[in-house]
């Protein structure tokens, strides 16, 4: 009994340094660059377009340079502005960032304030596509980290 008495306090302190390690810190937060993605269609406009066509967001930030490397491929629609504007998903909100060129795919790299970059891990930055027929936009997306819609779909 007294050398179970005297080995337990090495045991348990054994048992919390084991379970400390095992306790690593992973995931999006930890790593140097998060992929973000955004579906556009003219569902997600507010109020919603009655729209063909459709466009995907692709992108990739890196935490270090606060760049945001980006690509938009749209089709059914020629765009007369592009831009990511700040939101939640229900409501419309200002330009944030311009895109460089109209043409799928639309390619382009913005370095983030901040702020901007708290609105993208937020989740609240949505790409827009805007059109001479929808002039307030004819399909949009929401930009959300890839694992979050990993995530969000397994719950479904």
């Amino acid at each position: 009994m007294k050398n179970l008495k005297k080995s337990l306090p090495v045991f348990m302190a054994m048992l919390l340094v084991g379970a400390m390690i095992g306790c690593s810190d992973k995931g999006p937060h930890t790593n140097p660059e998060v992929k973000f993605e955004a579906t556009l269609s003219g569902a997600n406009e507010v109020p919603p377009v009655t729209s063909s066509a459709s466009g995907r967001m692709e992108g990739v930030y890196n935490k270090t340079t606060k760049t945001l490397t980006f690509t938009i491929t749209h089709s059914g629609l020629t765009p007369t502005a592009g831009h990511f504007h700040s939101a939640n998903s229900w409501e419309n909100g200002p330009v944030v960032f311009t895109f460089p060129s109209l043409p799928s795919p639309i390619q382009g790299t913005w370095t983030l304030n901040q702020q901007q970059e708290n609105l993208l891990f937020s989740g609240l930055l949505y790409a827009n596509l805007h059109t001479a027929a929808n002039r307030g936009g004819e399909i949009r997306g929401q930009v959300n980290m890839v694992e979050f819609n990993t995530w969000r779909s397994s719950r479904k």
